[in-house]
């Protein structure tokens, strides 16, 4: 029995605020999450250390392979929330081949900050990518939470846990 997994994750689907855009979508680049850190010095200390200061704004860019009028209507308002659903299926595999497929579900809300008039080539389709201020971000893989980020609500959950928990008590909210 092969003691190495390896995950592949090739291919996935788009939805926005509900509605199906199969084979819509060229590519997607869900936020990164980038911790913000602060760093830490002192009399008595050997070094300094960076602790955690909170979240750098989330940001996800969405290529559609052509001029979809729906999608533009969305992204066109700077004031409306929009989510985007990005649905993936997880593949394992082993010695023995594929030993597992589950999925992989990314869930985004936010505001489009960008969004396009379209760049357009001779004998080439029209390319066009939007541009998302994020503040809100989830991740579900095989039916479990990954993390769940809502900046608005200041939550942070890793699994399971609340991280900012404490924080939200000691802050009164």
């Amino acid at each position: 029995m092969s003691k190495i997994k390896i995950n592949k994750l090739t291919n996935a689907n788009v939805y926005l605020n509900g509605v199906n855009l199969l084979g819509r979508a060229e590519e997607v680049t869900l936020p990164q999450i980038k911790h913000k850190m602060s760093e830490h010095k002192g009399l008595g200390m050997v070094g300094s250390a960076e602790f955690f200061s909170g979240i750098d704004k989330l940001e996800c860019k969405i290529k559609w392979n052509s001029l979809y009028p729906e999608v533009l209507q969305d992204s066109a308002n700077p004031y409306t929330s929009t989510m985007i659903q990005v649905r993936a299926s997880l593949e394992t595999y082993n010695g023995l081949g594929k030993i597992e497929e589950v999925p992989a579900t990314a869930f985004i809300m936010g505001t489009f900050k960008e969004f396009p008039m379209g760049t357009i080539k001779p004998q080439d389709n029209a390319e066009y990518e939007t541009q998302m201020s994020v503040t809100y971000a989830k991740l579900v893989v095989n039916g479990q939470d990954i993390f769940e980020i809502d900046v608005l609500e200041n939550i942070y959950k890793v699994g399971s846990k609340d991280i900012l928990s404490n924080f939200r008590r000691n802050i009164g909210a």
